[in-house]
């Protein structure tokens, strides 16, 4: 036993958070030497996470943190290999560590994270210690930060596994109720994924090949509904509102005047009837945006509006800025596990 007491291995855990066995034999590696113990431990941890850097980190949490006064947010996912780990408290204090951390040093990205120093050890060192503490392979993978002077952030995270944040510019006595509309809209980007914030951000190059493909997929189903002897969906020309010109929008106008006097409909009814076809005409032609564009959503917390309409509602004066959205484990390739195998070569 030569210097591990019970006095010191408590001391020791509380010190490293390792486990009483680690700490134990190194107390007694280095003769009950608290401060070489722990040196030893950290030594120890690192060779642990070298072996543990090659597996698969694809659960783990999504956290944000949002400063006092609302001017800033943080969003960092970090990776465990199991969602059992995920839920512990020593990893979910490290989230809300790292989180904080970001925030403070305004790291953007893995790399400039690893540079920085956090409890007094350069930050690699800090991330391989909590490796051999919990026991899995631990990955800091992305973060981001957002802020807004002369507005608001907010951000919503669902069951740890999808994180939103927005930035929002208002009026100064509107603050508070903007606060309060940007976690409802990120609880809705969190649940409708909108890529954008607005159509006018859709990439030009998506938008034509989107337009092929969602055409294509229309005339795909009314083959189906023809055989069905079902009513046919509309075809569109268009699948976003970037697309759709005065100059698109004054030729379907006047199709359509020319449909209704070739089917007899009095001159003087024919300007509201159009005025109704033109608006179901831009619905068809804009699916695009309804899918991809924040704003141009139907707002889950009120399916009678836009998430666009919802937040002129609430004040003319807000404006989103900034979207962020993160989900858990997206992007990263799942190894495929065969339990029984496994099983199988341990036994072995």
């Amino acid at each position: 036993m030569a210097g591990a007491t019970p006095k010191l291995i408590k001391e020791l855990r509380e010190k490293s958070g390792a486990g009483m066995l680690d700490c134990k034999t190194a107390l007694n590696e280095c003769d009950g030497n608290l401060d070489e113990a722990m040196k030893y431990l950290r030594e120890s941890g690192l060779a642990k996470a070298a072996k543990k850097a090659g597996n698969v980190a694809a659960e783990g949490l999504i956290t944000i943190l949002v400063n006092d006064d609302s001017t800033k947010a943080t969003m960092v996912e970090i990776n465990s290999q199991t969602d059992f780990v995920a839920k512990n408290e020593q990893f979910i204090a490290l989230t809300n560590e790292v989180t904080a951390h970001v925030q403070a040093e305004g790291c953007s990205e893995k790399e400039e994270l690893l540079k920085t120093t956090i409890n007094g050890v350069n930050f690699e060192e800090y991330l391989n210690g909590k490796i051999a503490t919990i026991g899995e392979n631990i990955v800091t993978r992305k973060m981001a930060t957002i802020s807004s002077d002369n507005g608001v952030v907010n951000g919503y995270v669902h069951l740890g596994k999808v994180g939103v944040m927005l930035a929002a510019t208002c009026a100064d006595g509107a603050k508070d109720k903007t606060k309060d509309l940007l976690k409802k809209v990120a609880m809705h980007a969190a649940s409708m994924k909108p890529t954008v914030i607005s159509y006018k951000d859709l990439d030009a190059d998506f938008i034509e090949s989107e337009n092929k493909a969602i055409i294509a997929d229309i005339e795909k189903l009314n083959e189906e509904l023809v055989r069905l002897g079902k009513p046919l969906k509309n075809i569109p020309e268009f699948v976003s509102q970037v697309q759709l010109t005065d100059e698109a929008i004054a030729a379907a106008e006047a199709k359509m005047k020319e449909e209704l006097i070739a089917e007899g409909k009095p001159e003087k009814i024919i300007g509201n009837i159009v005025k109704g076809k033109i608006a179901r005409w831009i619905e068809d032609n804009t699916q695009l945006d309804k899918t991809y564009a924040l704003l141009s959503q139907t707002y889950v917390m009120d399916d009678s509006m836009t998430v666009e309409q919802a937040i002129k509602a609430c004040d003319e004066s807000i404006e989103i800025v900034e979207y962020v959205r993160f989900e858990l484990g997206e992007g990263i390739e799942k190894k495929e596990e065969d339990f029984a195998a496994e099983v199988a070569a341990q036994m072995a």
